[in-house]
């Protein structure tokens, strides 16, 4: 596990979310976007979405085609427009337009589930958490740092097995891993510097 931390630590010493933001409450529209859908294309449709409506009081005013018009080309657009708006005005009626600190209070608005809370609390907040998408939940579980089967099983295990002042990090370390060598369907392990201390690769390649 150290051995593993440590290169991921130095194969990706500055790695951080990919989506841009520059507040919480942008971060967190752009996580409800990143649902089904690339970074890339949240960032591109960020790029109108947030000047238009840059605060939650913005978006709570907002009407359907207004919101669906911006975001058309992500996936779930539909729902995802409902979703903003709807979140946007729980935030203006409950947390005076400010987005919450707590994975709770986040689960509880429309279209963040647990993964979103986490790289909420994680990114905007820097409260130590770990968001298991579908990269950390294939990395983590390929390389033997969890053995799961479902990603909240996985963030319990990563929990349990990584320094918390790590985890953060960690989420990061295994999302841009996932990206750029342990890949879905043809993982690069001729490429990979953990490769002698993957369980994948012991139990397949060696």
């Amino acid at each position: 596990m150290k051995e593993v931390l440590s290169l991921l630590r130095s194969m990706y010493p500055e790695a951080t979310t990919a989506l841009n933001h520059k507040n919480p409450f942008e971060l967190l529209v752009a996580t409800i976007l990143s649902a089904q859908c690339t970074d890339e294309r949240v960032n591109i449709i960020t790029q109108d979405l947030f000047p238009a409506f840059p605060t939650a009081h913005d978006l709570a005013q907002a009407s359907f085609e207004e919101v669906a018009a911006l975001i058309k080309s992500a996936g779930l657009w539909q729902t995802k427009a409902r979703n903003l708006i709807k979140t946007a005005q729980i935030l203006v009626e409950k947390h005076r337009g400010q987005v919450p600190q707590t994975r709770e209070e986040l689960e509880a608005l429309p279209g963040v589930g647990r993964k979103t809370a986490n790289v909420i609390v994680a990114n905007a907040f820097q409260i130590p958490a770990i968001a298991v998408d579908t990269h950390v939940f294939r990395v983590a579980n390929r390389i033997g740092l969890a053995r799961a089967s479902n990603p909240y099983q996985t963030e319990l295990q990563l929990m349990e097995a990584i320094p918390q002042e790590d985890w953060i990090d960690a989420h990061h370390w295994l999302i841009r891993h996932g990206r750029a060598l342990c890949k879905a369907r043809n993982p690069l392990c001729s490429q990979c510097p953990i490769a002698p201390h993957c369980a994948y690769f012991q139990e397949n390649l060696s």
